[in-house]
């Protein structure tokens, strides 16, 4: 009976919990909307699907151990991952699985900063980077 209590509620504060990154995340959002409008006027909008496609896609540009990011992510952004090149445990990097994602721009910044070099070959534009958040924040 205890353990069934315990266990409801668990579930009932994992809402919390990502809602409690939200604001945050928002932020960091608004930021790089900021950004994109800045470097394209015709800027609209961030997609999730573009997100899923930058997440998925093979590239050619970057380190050949990590030619996607579901090199290291796997293909399910739910489930913990593990770096390509060190074999270090990587927490999934979905919202719903790991609130915390996302809420932090220094350590977002550092991902993105040291991720799309190693995967792209470049550095990720502020529309991209907002893409893959949005598609994060809905896994």
């Amino acid at each position: 009976m205890i353990r069934s209590v315990l266990i409801a509620a668990t579930l009932a504060a994992v809402p919390f919990a990502a809602m409690a990154g939200a604001p945050r995340r928002d932020a960091i959002l608004s930021d790089y909307a900021t950004q994109a409008s800045q470097a394209n006027p015709g800027f609209s909008g961030f997609s999730a699907q573009r997100g899923e496609l930058l997440f998925r896609t093979r590239w050619a540009g970057g380190d050949e151990r990590t030619p996607s990011c579901t090199a290291c992510h796997t293909d399910r952004p739910q489930g913990p991952g593990r770096n390509a090149k060190t074999g270090r445990p990587i927490e999934p990097v979905a919202v719903s699985v790991n609130p915390k994602r996302f809420t932090d721009m220094a350590e977002v910044e550092k991902h993105f900063s040291r991720d799309c070099k190693s995967v792209l070959g470049r550095p990720c534009t502020p529309l991209e980077k907002g893409d893959y958040v949005t598609f994060m924040a809905g896994q």
